[in-house]
């Protein structure tokens, strides 16, 4: 059973702004609430094939690592890519479109094929958190990129 969410939100922003924020991700701490550390392995720049390298918040103060491939990138206007979530394959994604020359309709997407023991959750409960936590970081990314451009606009 595979499942998917959809978060969107309008961002006072050009697409360039938004997607040069989404794909810098030193940045990702800032708007993903369980992401405490991210790079792109070897420094390379973000393109298909290369991976992203997480340290990742657990309990109790505790974190691991993770590791996510680039599936798409397609700038400024589609990022993607796939890792596991938990005992499953999972994908995610961004997609960004302008509304005018100043505001970007961004959306992102989750895709979960649930396997092994996360096939024992009720998938409906997982849809919920997964959703949850995507409109958060939508929130978050939302901010931070208007931020950053009334600091630029300022200076």
């Amino acid at each position: 059973m595979t499942i998917r969410t959809e978060s969107r939100i309008t961002v006072a922003s050009s697409v360039r702004e938004v997607w040069a924020y989404v794909c810098d991700v030193r940045r990702w701490p800032e708007w993903a609430p369980t992401v405490l550390e991210c790079r792109v392995r070897g420094g390379a720049p973000l393109q298909p094939g290369s991976r992203v390298e997480q340290r990742a918040k657990l309990p109790l103060g505790l974190s691991r690592g993770r590791s996510q491939e680039v599936a798409v990138v397609e700038a400024p206007r589609y990022v993607a890519f796939a890792g596991p979530m938990g005992t499953s394959a999972a994908r995610w994604g961004m997609e960004l479109e302008p509304v005018d020359d100043s505001h970007t309709d961004a959306m992102m997407w989750v895709e979960v094929d649930l396997a092994g023991i996360m096939r024992a959750f009720p998938g409906r409960i997982l849809k919920d958190r997964i959703q949850r936590v995507s409109d958060v970081e939508m929130v978050a990314i939302k901010a931070a990129v208007e931020s950053d451009a009334r600091a630029r606009s300022a200076s």
